[in-house]
């Protein structure tokens, strides 16, 4: 029974509900009951005095009998001036005084409510007192009768009980209706939650046709779980391309290791045969590009990790000319414009510049292009190239980590494929963009970013 109160809060809030309905049915019961007891008992003590006053009248006329009749009464007893019983009804005869609390001094007549008296043992009786002038002294007159008890009367107690019970019942009935109602979407919001699967999409709760605070929080939950979703998403999406880098990474690294232990091998089965300069060139041309393998993805992992960068002013035309002067196989020219000056790490944006010129110099057929630039606000580089161009459906797929294209970037047989992606990161982590854009030859990459202020 506890626990299942303890589940339920229709059953709880209704119980409340019902025993605080009962409390105030039994204070406002008690007030009702000592108003009806008070007015009963006024006109109670009014019919005992228009009795009495019969009594009275004998004693005027000095026709008192040595035994009363009861009229309708429990019992009536006179006392003289001195103090002593002379007459009473029949159940009253040879037994003293009753009372003496009524009347006091200075009242003629007095009602009162007393209990313990000797001819009613056990019982409480209404006592009406009535004052006799007579020349010898005061008269006495008591009047007794029992006193209306608390409840009044079993038919009025019982219809407090009826009523009671009638109102706590329906305070019960519309507090569980108004629960359910109230808590049902929630419990259709329950029911949707433990539904819900981890990657079933479609995470959402009903939201109730009202404005209240339920709404509100399957709103909210809507929202949280909204999110939730878009990050599983995403996770899902990085987890996918971590496990399609990682397979890349192994592949790109396995071929060079591949290459120098056939290498190797050879040189071992036919020594005298080997030209162990010519092996070793081989060799050490493998290694190369291993370790610009190993170094590009180091490069990646800080720019994922975000590593911390210091940041300066950076003047892109010198940066250019720094980079131009390097022994290329095609011919740089520059056009650049001096005072274009960024906020970014000096050697990031100079390896930025390096990999666009290394791809334009792989892929150009004579020459390469470096412009700088102000435009709206903007510092712009270009690097662009006399080769045979990327068609526009592959503009971003050369972005994408160990990524080559076959037909048109066949010359790249020396590239480990993360160039570009390595640029494209150090943009992104300077707030600016790289895009592959129109030419009339070759591939123009466009890089923009925010002018340093001031």
């Amino acid at each position: 029974m506890r626990a299942w109160l303890g589940r339920s809060l229709r059953v709880r809030l209704a119980m409340f509900a019902g025993i605080a309905m009962l409390l105030l049915i039994i204070v406002v019961s008690a007030f009702v009951l000592h108003g009806i007891r008070d007015e009963l008992a006024d006109i109670q003590a009014q019919e005992m005095s228009g009795r009495a006053v019969s009594v009275l009248l004998k004693i005027k006329a000095d026709r008192l009998p040595q035994v009363l009749e009861d009229a309708g009464l429990d019992g009536v007893q006179v006392i003289d001036p001195s103090g002593r019983p002379v007459t009473s009804t029949l159940n009253l005869v040879g037994l003293p005084r009753q009372t003496a609390a009524i009347p006091r001094d200075g009242q003629a007549n007095a009602v009162a409510e007393l209990c313990g008296l000797s001819g009613f043992p056990g019982e409480c009786e209404l006592v009406v007192a009535l004052t006799a002038y007579q020349p010898d002294g005061e008269w006495i007159i008591y009047a007794f009768e029992s006193a209306v008890p608390w409840y009044v009367g079993p038919q009025v107690i019982l219809s407090q009980v009826a009523l009671a019970a009638a109102l706590v019942a329906l305070t019960w009935f519309a507090v569980w209706r108004a629960t359910t109602r109230t808590l049902a979407p929630v419990s259709a919001i329950t029911k949707r939650l433990a539904e819900l699967t981890a990657f079933g999409g479609g995470m959402r709760v009903p939201v109730p046709q009202s404005d209240d605070e339920i709404a509100a929080l399957a709103e909210t939950a809507n929202r949280t779980l909204e999110r939730l979703e878009t990050a599983m998403r995403e996770k899902e999406l990085a987890m996918e391309r971590q496990r399609r880098f990682a397979a890349d990474a192994s592949h790109d690294l396995r071929s060079p290791i591949t290459a120098m232990r056939a290498q190797i091998e050879e040189a071992r089965l036919y020594p005298e045969e080997t030209d162990w300069m010519e092996t070793s060139a081989e060799v050490l041309a493998s290694l190369d590009r291993l370790q610009g393998i190993v170094s590009d993805l180091l490069v990646l992992t800080r720019l994922d990790a975000g590593a911390p960068s210091r940041r300066e002013p950076v003047d892109l035309a010198e940066s250019v000319a720094a980079e131009a002067v390097r022994r290329r196989s095609k011919r740089v020219v520059t056009d650049v414009r001096r005072d274009v000056v960024v906020t970014g790490d000096r050697l990031q944006l100079a390896r930025l510049l390096t990999n666009l010129m290394d791809n334009a110099d792989r892929h150009a057929e004579s020459q390469i292009t470096v412009t700088v630039r102000e435009e709206d606000g903007q510092a712009v580089l270009e690097v662009l190239d006399d080769g045979e161009g990327i068609a526009p459906e592959q503009r971003e797929v050369i972005f994408e980590r160990f990524a080559r294209l076959d037909a048109a970037r066949n010359r790249d047989a020396g590239g480990s494929g993360l160039g570009l992606p390595i640029a494209r990161e150090i943009v992104t982590a300077h707030g600016g963009t790289l895009t592959v854009e129109d030419s009339e030859r070759g591939a123009r990459f466009v890089f923009r970013m925010p002018l340093r202020d001031g």
